[in-house]
């Protein structure tokens, strides 16, 4: 059988994302449940390019409780640093470890790592897309509504790599989803090139942060300068400002709309303090299920649980 990767929320169908959130609940129902150990005697290679809080310690915890080890690896302790190919530390590590985490500035890089690893890679964050994170903010909004059925979502900010994961989460699980980017933030095209005609019918691409948020359920954004980025400050800052998540945004959302980051948050940039403060912010229950969606996710490839077998595979766009 061929390896399975997580590059993208494209590489799962519905009914594996949907299995996916629904074992993350149960796991986060305690330790009852969830400490399995079903991974024990695993070992899972994190490797980071990119500085890391939540990513790393949920990882790394998620396999803990798990019963597996993690072994974690940045290019200033590793060969990778130093110019080794792509291809040979992938190869190498396939023979080490049973999964390799990926957290890296290139999509590119990514899918070569994929390409020659003969055991699963995740894509714990690239420059393109952040699957994990749109995981655990969708099993925050699962939690809150009870159902992503006739779920109305919105994004404001940067049409960025948590931007990109939205839209496959949209094409993959049929809700309506709308973003307002200004001039020259908009989505890749290489991101909406890959969704179908049904995806494009329920998306909305809008410069009016207003009309994206109106009676939206769940309204997410994100920092406005990513790692990398810190030459285009001001410029971003600029253009950005419009698209702030303060409160009268916030407004003319559902009554109940959920607000999303998924930190760290940039207090007066992006977001408002009261906002991230207020009643509709679920934000570190959001960060709390990057935990929990993990774990699952790495059950459901390193593991064969009984959950898994009758779900369907994917049809990629």
């Amino acid at each position: 059988m061929a390896v399975r990767h997580l590059l993208s929320l494209l590489d799962l169908s519905r009914e594996e994302i949907l299995a996916v959130l629904g074992r993350a609940r149960e796991m986060k129902r305690g330790p009852g449940v969830h400490q399995s150990k079903i991974l024990d005697g695993k070992v899972i290679g994190l490797l980071f390019e990119k500085s890391s809080t939540r990513t790393r310690v949920s990882f790394e915890v998620g396999a803990f409780d798990l019963g597996a080890h993690t072994v974690f690896l940045t290019p200033a302790v590793s060969q990778v640093g130093r110019g080794e190919p792509i291809k040979d530390t992938a190869r190498v590590l396939s023979r080490y470890v049973d999964a390799i985490v990926l957290r890296t500035g290139s999509q590119t890089n990514l899918e070569e790592y994929a390409q020659w690893s003969t055991v699963p890679v995740i894509n714990a964050l690239s420059d393109l897309l952040h699957p994990c994170q749109i995981l655990a903010d969708l099993l925050t909004i699962l939690e809150r509504r009870g159902t992503l059925d006739g779920l109305e979502a919105a994004y404001v900010g940067d049409g960025n790599n948590v931007a990109h994961s939205w839209i496959f989460a949209c094409a993959r699980l049929g809700f309506r989803f709308r973003i307002a980017t200004p001039e020259g933030y908009d989505p890749a095209e290489e991101v909406l090139s890959r969704i179908d005609a049904d995806a494009r019918s329920r998306l909305t691409l809008t410069r009016d942060p207003v009309e994206a948020v109106r009676g939206a359920h769940a309204i997410s954004t994100d920092v406005w300068v990513s790692m990398g980025q810190e030459a285009e400050r001001e410029e971003r800052l600029r253009a950005l400002r419009p698209y702030q998540l303060d409160a009268r945004l916030v407004s003319h959302g559902a009554p109940d709309t959920l607000v999303l980051h998924c930190l760290p948050a940039h207090r007066g940039e992006e977001i408002t303090e009261d906002v991230l403060e207020g009643p509709h912010s679920v934000v570190f229950d959001e960060a709390e299920n990057r935990l929990h969606v993990q774990k699952a996710l790495l059950e459901f490839l390193l593991a064969e649980p009984e959950w898994k077998h009758s779900i369907s595979t994917p049809h990629q766009e």
